[in-house]
């Protein structure tokens, strides 16, 4: 029991540099975003959106909608601004005509890529010097603050301020 008390204030301290390294990389994060936005002429949420569909290949515009945390009318709006600058293609889903699949157009994922290419290198960089316990430590933190941030949108969403 003492020799756990003698620990207590040296976790404390790491958990509070753990939480401000958090916040700092989250608002770089926004940041560089934003940054790579501007750099394409888009909005963070077009941004969102291609990235999202260069992940998944297509996805209808309900999917788009619950990605970017936008409202339908805010997705209906973006998507014809991305279809006429040649982003995506907007089809009706033969299975449901009410639905409109999106699909990054495939000649302007290289263009969408570009911007994270020196970054995606200097990260691949850093992580050279990780073992694997290492990665796998990163990866769970990863996924667990993930579920975090779901679980706080839902709330988000659900008008819950508790």
């Amino acid at each position: 029991m003492i020799a756990r008390m003698s620990h207590e204030p040296a976790r404390a301290s790491a958990i509070a540099d753990l939480m401000r390294a958090g916040r700092e990389n989250s608002r770089l994060s926004m940041v560089f975003r934003y940054a790579v936005a501007d750099r394409l002429g888009l909005t963070v949420s077009d941004l969102e959106c291609l990235d999202h569909l260069a992940d998944v290949g297509s996805a209808t515009a309900g999917q788009v909608a619950e990605r970017t945390n936008l409202t339908t009318g805010a997705v209906t709006s973006m998507l014809r601004r991305l279809q006429q600058a040649g982003w995506v293609t907007a089809e009706r889903d033969p299975a449901d005509r009410r639905r409109v699949i999106v699909t990054l157009r495939a000649e302007r994922a290289a263009e969408l890529e570009q911007p994270y290419e020196r970054f995606a290198g200097r990260a691949k960089q850093l992580i050279e010097g990780y073992s694997v316990d290492d990665l796998r430590l990163l990866v769970r933190h990863f996924d667990h603050l993930q579920a975090l941030y779901l679980a706080e949108l839902d709330r988000l969403r659900g008008g819950d301020t508790a």
